[in-house]
C-alpha cells in the first residue's frame, strides 16, 4: 500500500526571463514501512524533489504541478492550515547540516520544548520531557545532554539531537536530506543503524536523499536514481545497484570507490549537467552518454518495466 505516491511532478524556477526545469514530469511511489534512497549528482533536483513535496519553495520563485498524495491527500492542494498540521507531526525531514539551526544561546532541552509546543500545546511542560527524554534513549543519547548547549556537543550528538527533533511526534514519513554527509564514517554507521532499528520498532516508512550509494545499498530496500530532475532508473537496490541498466546508473557505480575490488579504475562521467532552462526533446542524458544514438536526442524515452518494481528510461532498454 502506498503511503506517498509522487504523480508526474514539475518544479520551475524562474530565474529573471528564464525558466528552469528543476524536476522534470518525476513519478514514485513510497510504500507503507518501505525505505527508499534517492541518488544522483549534486544539481540533479533531489533537495528541490522534497521541498516540493512539503510545500517549502516561495510560491514567487517557482511554479509546481503535479499531484502528491499522502495517504490519498494531495498535499499540493491543501490549505496551509491543514498541511501545517500534516508536516512535522506526519511527514518529518531531518536537513543536511541540520545541526546548525539550534539556537548557540538555549540550551538543547529549552529548545525542543518550545518547537514541541507549536505542534502541541496542550501537554504540561513535565510531559513533554518525558517524551523527549525517551527519544532519547532511542537514538543513544544521554540524558545530560537536555541541559547542555549546543556548542559543548559533538558533530554526532548534534546531529542525533537534529532526528530527536524529527521523531518528537513519531511521524509515519521520515525525510534524510544527505543528514549524515557532514559526519564521519563511524558517526554516520552509528546513526544509520540506529535509524533502522527506529524504523522497526515504530514502523516508519523513510525517503533518504543522498548522493553516497554505500549508505543506500546498505540501509534502503528501494533506489531511485535522479538525473538533471528525471527519474532514469527505479528498483530494488540488489536489482539496481548490482545490475544496473540505464547508462547514468552505470556511470555513478564506476565513479565510485570500491573495497572489495583493489584495482578497480574510476571513471569519471564526462561533460556537465545540461542547461535545463532549454527546452530538451530527448533524453536528458544524452549529451553525456557514451551509448547514445540519433533518437536519444530527438526522442523522449519512456519509462518500461523491467520487472516488478524495476523501470528504466533508457532507449537503449527497449530496442
Amino acid at each position: 500500500m502506498s503511503l506517498l505516491e509522487i504523480k508526474n511532478l514539475n518544479v520551475v524556477y524562474k530565474a529573471n526571463d528564464k525558466r528552469i526545469r528543476a524536476v522534470n514530469d518525476f513519478s514514485l511511489n513510497v510504500n507503507l514501512q518501505e525505505s527508499v534512497g534517492i541518488v544522483g549528482e549534486s544539481g540533479s533536483g533531489k533537495t528541490t524533489l522534497i521541498m516540493a513535496i512539503l510545500r517549502l519553495l516561495s510560491q514567487n520563485t517557482v511554479d509546481i504541478n503535479g499531484e502528491v498524495l499522502y495517504d490519498g491527500v494531495d498535499l499540493l492542494t491543501l490549505k496551509e492550515e491543514e498541511l501545517r498540521k500534516i508536516r512535522w507531526k506526519e511527514i518529518s525531514l531531518v536537513f543536511q547540516k541540520s545541526m546548525n539551526s539550534l539556537s548557540p544561546v538555549h540550551k538543547i532541552g529549552k529548545q525542543l520544548i518550545d518547537i514541541y509546543k507549536i505542534h502541541n500545546s496542550k501537554l504540561k511542560q513535565i510531559e513533554i520531557k518525558e517524551n523527549i527524554l525517551e527519544i532519547f534513549k532511542l537514538v543513544n543519547l544521554s540524558e545530560k545532554i537536555y541541559d547542555c548547549y549546543p556548542h559543548e556537543l559533538s558533530g554526532g550528538m548534534m546531529q542525533r539531537v537534529s532526528i530527536v527533533l524529527s521523531l518528537i511526534f513519531y511521524p509515519r514519513l521520515l525525510i534524510f536530506d544527505e543528514a549524515t554527509t557532514a559526519l564521519d564514517v563511524v558517526n554516520q554507521g552509528q546513526i544509520l543503524d540506529e535509524i533502522i532499528k527506529l524504523e522497526e520498532k515504530l514502523k516508519i516508512t523513510r525517503i533518504l536523499i543522498t548522493h553516497d550509494l554505500s549508505v543506500v545499498s546498505t540501509t534502503c530496500k528501494k533506489v531511485a536514481v535522479m538525473y538533471a530532475g528525471c527519474l532514469v532508473e527505479y528498483g530494488d537496490v540488489l536489482n539496481v545497484l548490482v545490475n544496473p541498466k540505464h547508462p547514468y546508473t552505470k556511470d555513478l557505480l564506476n565513479s565510485y570507490p570500491s573495497l572489495t575490488e583493489s584495482r578497480k579504475n574510476f571513471i569519471g562521467i564526462s561533460g556537465t549537467l545540461p542547461d535545463l532552462s532549454q527546452v530538451n526533446y530527448g533524453c536528458i542524458f544524452a549529451n553525456r552518454c557514451k551509448k547514445s544514438k540519433d533518437i536519444c536526442f530527438n526522442t523522449k524515452p519512456r519509462i518500461i518495466n523491467i520487472s516488478g518494481d524495476w523501470k528504466v528510461a533508457c532507449h537503449l532498454i527497449q530496442e
